[in-house]
């Protein structure tokens, strides 16, 4: 497959019924993701630093297990990307056309949308806690954030990409694998950027917010993190595993 653009995705139900998946499934994650971010800094007092660790362990766990358990759902719909990053990396390594990467896109981006306004309505304004915005912490730049979030960004995709992608991946153990990528990022960049390593994650509260402040960081770092495991992967390992 190349990088020609094909119309024949837009005719296609698959297409649609995959690009449906990615809807519903990055929903679910920003709803859950976003509102564990709420609900620990409701039930942990965020004045309190001897809880700090438990508040990051909270949102790691939810947003790692969010990721493993929808993955898992919508693996064999559409493949589970419920990120644009990997989406973009994945249509790079040509194994979806770009036109069918577009509507998954799309769809990301919209049921993240969806899922944070939903939170935002059923959540009391005194509560809303800033709905799980990712911002940068006051000690690190916007140059800095990039970077941080290109090299957890790579690790994620790297990681889908030899479990998940890879003809001698894990299979079925792989969303796990995916999940507790997601997890440990976290627990490394919470306190840094946010970690977000996902493009849907971040504009969905922003939207709903209208917080905007360096959101260019979290496409830019995703976006660069996920291109260079893309290309490492082709032309380092994939030519070798046949």
């Amino acid at each position: 497959m190349g990088y020609k653009i094909s119309l024949a995705d837009l005719y296609d139900p698959d297409s649609w019924r995959s690009s449906l998946a990615e809807m519903i499934a990055t929903f679910l994650f920003v709803f859950i993701g976003a509102g564990s971010v709420v609900s620990t800094e409701i039930f942990l007092d965020h004045a309190d630093s001897s809880r700090t660790g438990a508040k990051f362990l909270l949102i790691a766990t939810s947003h790692g297990l969010a990721i493993a358990i929808l993955v898992s759902a919508i693996g064999r719909i559409s493949g589970g990307h419920i990120n644009p990053a990997v989406t973009f990396a994945i249509a790079l390594s040509k194994k979806i056309s770009i036109l069918r990467a577009t509507m998954y896109i799309v769809a990301q981006l919209s049921g993240a949308i969806l899922g944070a306004l939903l939170l935002k309505s059923v959540i009391p304004e005194v509560l809303h806690k800033g709905l799980g915005t990712h911002s940068l912490a006051m000690y690190i730049d916007p140059s800095s954030g990039v970077i941080i979030e290109a090299v957890l960004t790579f690790t994620l995709v790297f990681v889908v990409f030899t479990t998940a992608v890879s003809s001698k991946g894990l299979g079925h153990v792989a969303p796990f694998a995916i999940g507790l990528t997601v997890l440990i990022d976290h627990l490394v960049a919470i306190p840094l950027t946010g970690a977000s390593m996902n493009p849907a994650r971040t504009l969905g509260p922003a939207f709903a917010t209208g917080s905007w402040e360096n959101h260019w960081v979290y496409w830019a770092g995703p976006l660069l993190g996920a291109g260079i495991a893309s290309v490492i992967y082709m032309y380092v390992y994939e030519k070798y595993e046949n």
